[in-house]
Formats: C-alpha cells, structure tokens, sequence
C-alpha cells in the first residue's frame, strides 16, 4: 500500500490570519509530505508493506526496533485528522448531537474547551490535544511527539496538533492564545460530529 499526503479541503489562505498560508504550506506541504514520504520508504519490502495505517500504528506501538515506522505512520494518521478538524470560518456553534454528549460528558462547552486548551498547553515539547471516545464517554486527552489515543484503545474524532511547526509562525511561542483561537474560530464541529459513535 502506497501512502499519500490528502489534498486539503480549503485554500492554504482559507484560514488566515489564526493559520497562515505560510504555516499551512510548510506544515502541509513539507512537514506532513516528509511523513508520508519517511513512512513509504520504512515499509517498502516489509511485511507491513500491504497493512492499513491503524494496523502499522497497533503493531508497532511500543517497539523500540520500529519506532522511525510508528512516529511516520503517527504523524501521517494525525494530520489527516487534523486537516479535517479545521474549516475557513469554524468554531461557533456545534450540532446537537456533538453539543449534547460535550455538555453530558463534561458539564458545559466551555468546561471541554478549558481542558482541551489546557490539555495542549500542559503537552511538554512536541505533542497533541485530543477529544476522543473512550467506552462510549468523550475524554480530554494528550499524546506525545507522534503517538495518538488509537493505541490506548479510544477513537480520537478532534485533534490539535502542538509541536511548534504547527504554530511558531502565527503566534510564536503562544501556544496557549494558538490553542484557543484553533477551538474557537477554526474547528470544524460538523466534521467532528460525523465522527461521533
């Protein structure tokens, strides 16, 4: 199985000024290619040349012989969630369902998004913040450098991506006014519904 980066479903200005066409077409064009790229070469004549990329990610978790594999294939899986979490325009309002379970599993909208913002800033170095299913509950949760709540068994639906290529540009070392302006005004809360069990 040959692996490509997605094509993304808005202009690289569409989501200026929060992300740059800058940020977008060295993060999307050179960072998430390099992965795809990496991730291609890794598994060429391998006996995970013909697997899925939830299968590289289950079977190489945790194998310090595989780890170039998995921080490709998890960093490929990543983004492509990532791209489809954002949309020109995004935050506001959220569709019933998604606002139903958030305000069920969290007590408010505004209580998910102090811990999805807190989750992204308390993410020493490179990492992500994530909302995911885990057991039918929506959960908060964070991952280091390349790895994802997949492999402890959650289905991750929104994710934001905190290593420095994804924000230094546009707001420089202010993750947390980053992480903020990415839930409030570029989230894509009918692409995350979608994701919903």
């Amino acid at each position: 199985m040959t692996f490509e980066l997605p094509s993304l479903n808005y202009a690289n200005d569409a989501l200026s000024p929060i992300m740059s066409a800058e940020t977008l077409e060295f993060h999307h064009g050179k960072h998430h290619q390099t992965y795809v790229t990496n991730l291609n070469n890794l598994v060429k004549d391998t006996d995970l040349a013909n697997s899925s990329l939830e299968e590289i990610l289950t079977t190489t978790n945790g194998d310090a012989s595989k780890a170039g594999i998995f921080n490709n294939a998890g960093q490929h899986w990543n983004h492509i969630l990532f791209w489809q979490c954002m949309k020109p325009n995004g935050g506001g309002a959220m569709p019933s369902e998604l606002e139903s379970r958030i305000v069920s599993d969290f007590g408010s909208i505004e209580k998910f998004k102090e811990d999805f913002v807190q989750a992204g800033v308390t993410q020493f170095g490179s990492g992500w913040a994530w909302l995911a299913i885990d057991n039918g509950k929506l959960v908060v949760t964070k991952s280091a450098n390349a790895s994802n709540p997949l492999v402890d068994g959650m289905k991750p639906i929104f994710g934001c991506d905190v290593w420095e290529h994804s924000y230094y540009i546009d707001f420089r070392n202010k993750r947390p006014d980053y992480l903020k302006a990415f839930v409030d005004s570029l989230a894509n809360w009918d692409f995350v519904a979608s994701q919903l069990d």
